[in-house]
């Protein structure tokens, strides 16, 4: 053993001997101790890491302690252990496992007893052991396994006839007896080196356990060492087999394998039997969970995972305990797992929702939107939201939710407390599925029951209601708002358009310039993977960027006319054809010039010569009409051409979002909704483009600030198709930027009493629609 396993074991020793503990409810699961004179269930050694032996976190511990204290039940705190026990199925069958390592003595079976029996008389199942020697039989017969047991074909031979066995060879041992008590856990247990001198190394609870029960195991049934790991690694393959066949059924036998003969599985083998358990589906109440069992078991051996604490959680919310799924959290609360995540988090908040339980729900839906690392969706909001307005604290005249006002909200029922709620919905979720817009229907439809508005079942579809409704019902419905007007037909509000912030806008800019340097070395990587070589290529990156740079500033300090409409050139060209069509794009201008736009085209270099490549083995010679337009459009500054090297996206995007601040001299050249010059409403500069802009979304902004830049600038357009002549002019349909942004909003509703109403887009709903709520006045 090296110096540093020793070192490492001493501040285990000490940092045991000096802690209280930190997971309480992982050894409630087991039953693995007694009630201690604490009154709390033990720590697990697993989870103690360097991270925790410092003092702060000892404190930290102390934290934690008294927080699960005021938690658990006081049958939790003065009762027996098999009351905690019995939460998860687990029965305390051996007294021995409440004594520590030291004082346990290996029990083993007289000569004159019966091999077959257990604590229970029984054999294995019959139906689960068939799997299982199926399973064996196939594996032990693959070339490849074969192979690597050529050395040990005697020994694979006696092993895997033992494991065939299907007689107990001891008394069985439930996981609770391999997982620590709170006596053995402060004890020093040092383990025994090969000369037989004690070590000063802590041997964990659990190893200490396999030791003593493989040694058991060993001395009935005759088996040596490397025998017994030739065990563990046969059934190693095992969960590999079972997991490449989805076959969950075998390695319910092996469990009882793995226990019985005390082995000691890889993290990752364990990690394999938690995946292919996880198959079967949720467990009957009923039953054993094996799924937690080997969770707790890998727990006991290594560090906890996310995957073990989660299942652990779900197999306390499978029976109905919230209250022991979160101290479980709150055990590991100061660990490197204490950062909660949503997968383990948001089982306890829907049961405790389910339950009523709104109080705890509360405090446990703040602790979720609080911490970093719970990212809170869609269907968690609208299930929380609906279950508060299903128990009737959103009416006049609820009862206030205990604690809210101790977690920061104002008032703790009522529409206030519903504004808050909503708010904070709306800063972390854009839209809702049809899902969530009717389990939000029925919360509200339940909790106002005087209203009369009657549940939808899952079968039938939300139908639209198109008529005003008065200010004392409640309107909790899909609605089609107004494409002009912005107009809602149930409240009479008019939605906004919720525009980018200043910083926003200078977030785009900046992070346009900073991409054409990244877009120019993936430009010419992709030359390169097509054999078209280049150099300099780190220079010609730095050169795009300079060059994005200064279009910014031209545009920024240049006179006369600002820029109303900029031209994805490119974008418009190619609109429907194989080529440039040069034509379509003088319509395009020129029906934009019609309604009062002044136009900047952005065009690639390449376009504007007479002659060009498309594309590999296709050649494009423009009419010299078309190349005069082209000019035309240069020599009145009304088109931009791109250098080689050079992305055109960056361009017209990155002019959507320039101030021009000589041109308009402060003045606002945006177009308000109801202008006498028919011209499209909304903010200036707007990009005509059909762009989706699948390669830059994510490099741009995040979703929010992106639906907002969209809704507000981008402009999609169609042409009808030419019939002789493609010079003829023809009709452009504008498809203009939305009047209402595409997010959730609160607004004021219209009139004496009208409330407020919250309209929230539905993803699988019409662009117009909304789920509409307003509580009755």
């Amino acid at each position: 053993m090296g110096k540093g396993d020793t070192r490492r074991g001493m501040l285990r020793i000490s940092y045991i001997r000096t802690s209280l503990p930190r997971i309480a409810s992982i050894c409630t699961l087991a039953s693995c101790c007694s009630v201690a004179t604490s009154n709390l269930p033990p720590p697990a050694v697993a989870f103690i890491t360097p991270h925790h032996r410092s003092i702060h976190h000892r404190q930290s511990s102390l934290t934690s302690h008294f927080r699960l204290q005021s938690l658990l039940t006081p049958n939790q705190k003065q009762g027996s252990i098999k009351q905690c026990n019995d939460r998860l199925g687990f029965t305390q069958i051996m007294s021995e496992s409440t004594t520590s390592v030291s004082e346990t003595e290996p029990t083993t079976m007289s000569d004159d007893s019966d091999p077959s029996c257990n604590s229970s008389g029984e054999h294995f199942d019959e139906q689960q052991f068939a799997a299982f020697e199926s399973a064996i039989e196939e594996i032990v017969s693959k070339k490849n396994v074969m192979q690597s047991f050529k050395k040990n074909e005697e020994d694979l031979t006696v092993v895997t006839q033992l494991l065939l066995d299907k007689r107990r060879y001891l008394p069985q041992w439930h996981i609770h007896q391999f997982l620590p008590s709170k006596d053995s856990t402060n004890k020093s247990h040092l383990a025994e080196s090969s000369n037989g001198e004690k070590d000063a190394v802590l041997v964990p609870y659990t190893k200490q356990k396999l030791r003593e029960r493989r040694q058991m195991y060993l001395d009935r049934t005759g088996l040596t060492v490397p025998q017994h790991k030739l065990a563990t690694v046969l059934l190693a393959h095992l969960a590999d087999h079972c997991a490449k066949n989805s076959s969950p059924g075998p390695l319910h036998v092996a469990w009882e394998k793995v226990l019985e003969a005390g082995m000691t599985p890889l993290s990752r083998t364990l990690s394999t039997y938690l995946y292919v358990l996880s198959l079967e589906g949720d467990i009957d109440t009923s039953e054993r969970d094996v799924s937690a069992e080997v969770a707790m078991f890998h727990d006991g051996l290594y560090e906890p995972t996310e995957k073990t604490i989660t299942l652990l959680v779900k197999s306390f919310v499978s029976r109905g305990d919230a209250e022991g799924a979160e101290a479980l959290l709150d055990g590991i609360a100061d660990g490197p797992l204490g950062q909660l995540r949503h997968r383990t988090t948001s089982p306890i908040l829907k049961l405790y929702c389910e339950k009523g339980d709104i109080d705890s729900a509360l405090r446990l839906y703040h602790r979720m939107r609080t911490t970093s690392r719970v990212k809170m969706d869609a269907a968690t909001y609208a299930d929380f939201i609906a279950a508060v307005a299903k128990n009737g604290y959103f009416t006049s005249d609820a009862n206030c939710i205990l604690g809210a006002e101790d977690l920061g909200y104002s008032q703790a029922c009522g529409l206030e407390l519903l504004d808050s709620l909503i708010t904070e919905m709306a800063e972390d979720v854009l839209d809702i599925s049809e899902e969530s817009a009717r389990v939000l229907h029925n919360g509200f439809a339940l909790g106002f029951k005087e209203c009369g508005v009657d549940t939808i079942p899952d079968s039938d579809s939300m139908k639209p209601i198109e008529t005003l409704c008065d200010n004392g019902s409640l309107v909790a419905n899909r609605v089609a708002v107004d494409k002009a007007t912005a107009k809602c037909p149930a409240t009479d509000t008019t939605l906004r358009l919720i525009v980018l912030e200043k910083s926003q806008r200078v977030h785009v800019h900046d992070t346009l310039i900073d991409m054409a340097r990244e877009k120019s070395m993936e430009y010419t990587a992709k030359l390169a993977s097509k054999g078209r070589s280049t150099s300099d290529n780190v220079e010609k990156a730095e050169r795009a960027t300079q060059i994005l740079r200064e279009f910014s500033e031209w545009l920024d300090k240049r006179e006369g006319k600002p820029y109303t409409a900029i031209v994805d050139g490119a974008n418009v060209a190619y609109f429907g054809w194989g080529r440039i069509n040069v034509h379509q794009l003088i319509h395009m201008v020129s029906a934009l010039e019609k309604q009062g736009e002044h136009v900047l085209v952005v065009f690639p270099q390449k376009y504007t010569y007479k002659k060009f490549h498309l594309r590999a083995g296709m050649m494009q010679v423009l009419k010299d009409e078309e190349v005069e337009f082209l000019e035309g459009l240069k020599e009145k500054n009304q088109m931009y051409v791109v250098p080689p090297m050079c992305l055109d996206d960056l361009y017209w995007m990155l002019a959507c979002v320039s101030n021009q601040t000589q041109s308009t001299n402060g003045e606002n050249i945006d177009v308000a909704k109801n202008n006498t010059e028919g011209r499209f409403p909304g903010l200036r500069p707007m990009a005509i483009s059909n762009d989706k802009m699948r390669d830059h979304k994510m490099d741009l902004l995040e979703e929010r600030a992106f639906r907002r830049w969209c809704c507000s600038h981008i402009v999609n357009y169609n042409f009808t198709e030419f019939v002789e002549d493609q010079r003829e002019e023809r009709e452009i349909s504008f498809y203009a930027a939305d009047v209402f942004s595409d997010e959730i909003q609160r607004n004021d509703c219209p009139g004496e009493g009208g409330g407020v109403a919250w309209h929230f887009p539905v993803s699988e709903w019409d662009g117009n629609e909304r789920f509409c709520l307003r509580l009755p006045s």
